[in-house]
């Protein structure tokens, strides 16, 4: 169980186009392949361009499961839906991935950070964090600060950002 205690659903619907689809491991990592070898996509989320190996996606995924509910983000594709990229929630991170270029700048991400920012207060969470944007990563950062994030730490590449779901006023810098 990813995070004690809690029993991660197998779907999140976002809307009729859009879902989150618990991660199984039992689909494999191809799907993924040329999200995680595309420098445009590497470089905002690792600060580097260093493609990854089919093994390097699995422990990546094995990481991500291991520490909080990991799901592939799905579109409807026709009758059926297919991954465009992965999110991971549990309340210190949420690293999210939009694999499919073709649909960045169409309000996926946010949409997927809102509904995860709701199952944060579903389960009660006072708040949700995000460990690292880095400085240059402007279009992550204008995404999170949109759903509610505020910057809450100087790392030593970034910025850490919190949300405050208690009501209580957010650090703004």
């Amino acid at each position: 169980m990813p995070i004690a205690g809690i029993v991660q659903p197998d779907l999140r619907w976002i809307d009729a186009d859009l879902r989150l689809r618990k991660y199984e491991g039992a689909e494999g990592v191809d799907f993924a392949l040329s999200w995680y070898q595309d420098p445009e996509i590497l470089l905002p989320m690792d600060g580097e361009v260093k493609p990854y190996s089919k093994e390097g996606i699995a422990g990546m995924y094995q990481y991500l499961t291991e520490h909080g509910e990991m799901y592939l983000i799905e579109h409807r594709e026709g009758d059926r839906f297919a991954p465009i990229g992965d999110v991971t929630f549990w309340q210190g991170d949420m690293p999210i991935t939009i694999g499919r270029k073709d649909l960045h700048g169409r309000g996926i991400g946010k949409k997927v950070v809102r509904n995860l920012i709701e199952r944060g207060r579903e389960l009660g969470y006072s708040e949700l964090r995000i460990q690292e944007i880095y400085d240059f990563n402007l279009p992550s950062q204008r995404m999170f600060e949109a759903c509610g994030f505020r910057r809450a730490d100087r790392t030593q590449a970034g910025w850490s950002y919190v949300l405050r779901l208690d009501g209580e006023a957010q650090k703004v810098e």
